[in-house]
């Protein structure tokens, strides 16, 4: 067979080299009792088996892992998820067949969300979905050997964990996306990692090349395609060792700008393996992760806000009202829409339920005296929309004063997503601050899912347009005194960098394994040069 190339996305940069191994989450087949309570018994007894195996792999994982086996966990200790299953049973459907219909609508209903978050979920619950019907059929997952190249439709969570990544290896997929949880796991191990490759001519244990810096992988190489290989992986990794070893240094363009580099976090415990000095701060704190179990009380939001405050040591942490939504469930909070990508999410969602609102506003005065805290809104169309989420910060307050429980008013910003206030943000002039979320923005302005195969070529920030949106957000920012940032995707990208500070931008938030390679980018930055080229 000859030597065969395909390219995708980049979701983890990095380079691997090894044999192929395609993955499969076939459960075996399963031999139905006909006895309603035996099928019972056995979905029960194969629930059980598969909390427990989630539990072992989390007693060993690392902070940010154990978080999302958590998740599993409970889920699978939730009755409300089975008792479809369980119903199904009672009217004769085998436990198998049950469980794989009661899991297919919550997966389906994950997939479609448009946050980054949620949709990372029903990797999640596809996972809690195979593990359960491997339970039952008595299959065990088989494992990858060290330093494999992982290829298939898509990878769960628990396959992810169970790879010594140690010893080289990636992760090749047809489909998946660069904003799932297993994408954001490889960023944080510098595991390569491509997704949208689509199938390949190859098979199992085929030597592959896996350049996850151009985005392409070589299959059956030959000896001219493994000296490229070669050339290129050794000039990335002194790049990447050089970078690490320059990581607490501050950001500075080639010609002495200097840059403003803060992290992205999902959750309180990704805090725990960062070290402060090695950024400025929090530019973007998501609070999606309090909600994935129904509303959480105000001490519960309290301590975990308070957490990263106290981590980040008088720097700024700067933290997004929750940003749910129609497609993002939230039980007991959001609400079923035709059209949930431009319905009632975001900031929308929190003025129509002040009384979940108010919780969330009354936990994040009180954790703001605990450090340099900035709150921003998602989804901000209007400025009444502004004005009515900074009226209610104002009165509880007061409330809170009333009652001499310690507080602060933070600073009040917005995010820039929607394009009519990337267009027209002079409504905006008595804002603290802007964050442009470059994934939404980029989507909204392209009409191109941020996540969709199909369309992937047509969501790139670094499309004319959106990069005009973001100089003008830029000056304006700059004339009116208003501090702006770009906390998306974007911001820590190397090739992409540059065009953002050419375009004006002196504060990037990245997720935090990207912290070294942006700010070697930006050190390879010239602003004068940077500005031609994002013309």
């Amino acid at each position: 067979m000859p030597t065969h190339r395909a390219s995708g996305t980049v979701a983890s940069i990095g380079y691997a080299s090894g044999p192929l191994y395609f993955l499969e989450r076939g459960s075996g087949p399963y031999v139905a009792s006909g006895n309603p309570a035996t099928e019972a018994e056995r979905l029960t007894a194969a629930i059980t088996r598969a909390s427990a195996a989630v539990a072992e792999l989390m007693a060993v994982a690392e902070p940010e892992s154990a978080a999302i086996l958590e998740f599993q966990i409970a889920m699978l200790e939730d009755d409300s998820l089975a008792e479809p299953a369980f119903a199904a049973v009672v009217r004769g459907i085998d436990a198998a067949t049950a469980w794989s219909a009661a899991l297919a609508e919550h997966i389906a209903e994950y997939e479609s969300a448009d946050d980054s978050y949620f949709r990372a979920r029903s990797a999640d619950l596809t996972d809690i979905r195979d593990s359960v019907l491997r339970a039952l059929s008595g299959i065990k997952s088989g494992r990858a050997p060290a330093g494999a190249v992982l290829y298939g439709n898509d990878i769960t969570p628990t396959q992810f964990l169970a790879m010594d990544w140690q010893r080289g290896g990636g992760i090749v997929l047809k489909q998946g996306s660069s904003a799932s949880h297993v994408a954001m796991l490889a960023r944080s191990r510098g595991v390569p990692m491509l997704v949208g490759v689509g199938p390949i001519e190859a098979a199992n244990d085929d030597l592959v090349l896996l350049d996850a810096e151009h985005g392409r992988i070589i299959v059956l190489p030959d000896t001219e395609a493994q000296r490229e290989f070669l050339k290129a992986s050794t000039a990335h990794h002194q790049l990447l060792n050089l970078a690490r070893s320059q990581v607490r240094r501050s950001a500075t363009t080639s010609d002495g700008e200097h840059v403003d580099v803060f992290v992205n976090i999902a959750e309180p415990v990704d805090v725990d393996t960062i070290d402060i000095a090695t950024c400025d701060g929090v530019g973007l704190m998501r609070t999606e992760f309090l909600f994935t179990r129904g509303l959480p009380d105000e001490e519960t939001q309290y301590r975990a806000y308070r957490k990263v405050l106290e981590w980040a040591a008088g720097k700024p942490v700067t933290i997004r009202t929750v940003d749910a939504g129609g497609d993002k469930p939230v039980r007991g909070y959001t609400i079923d829409e035709a059209n949930p990508f431009l319905g009632l999410r975001g900031i929308r969602l929190s003025l129509s339920r002040p009384d979940v609102f108010r919780v969330q506003v009354r936990a994040l005065l009180r954790a703001a005296v605990h450090g340099e805290l900035k709150v921003m809104f998602p989804m901000i169309s209007l400025a009444a929309e502004y004005r009515a989420a900074e009226v209610i910060f104002r009165e509880e307050a007061v409330a809170l004063a009333d009652a001499a429980i310690p507080h602060r008013m933070p600073p009040l910003g917005i995010m820039v997503e929607v394009p009519a206030v990337a267009i027209d943000p002079a409504p905006f002039r008595d804002v603290a601050f802007f964050s442009i979320g470059s994934n939404d923005l980029t989507q909204y302005v392209m009409a191109a899912g941020r996540d969709s195969g199909a369309v992937n070529t047509l969501g790139d920030v670094r499309h004319a347009a959106v990069i005009s949106l973001i100089r003008s957000v830029a000056r304006f920012g700059e004339v009116n005194a208003i501090p702006v940032s770009l906390c998306g995707d974007a911001g820590g990208d190397p090739a992409v960098i540059p065009l953002l500070i050419g375009a004006g931008l002196r504060a990037l938030s990245v997720a935090p394994a990207q912290l070294p390679l942006a700010k070697a980018a930006i050190a390879r930055t010239g602003t004068r040069d940077s500005s031609d080229a994002a013309r």
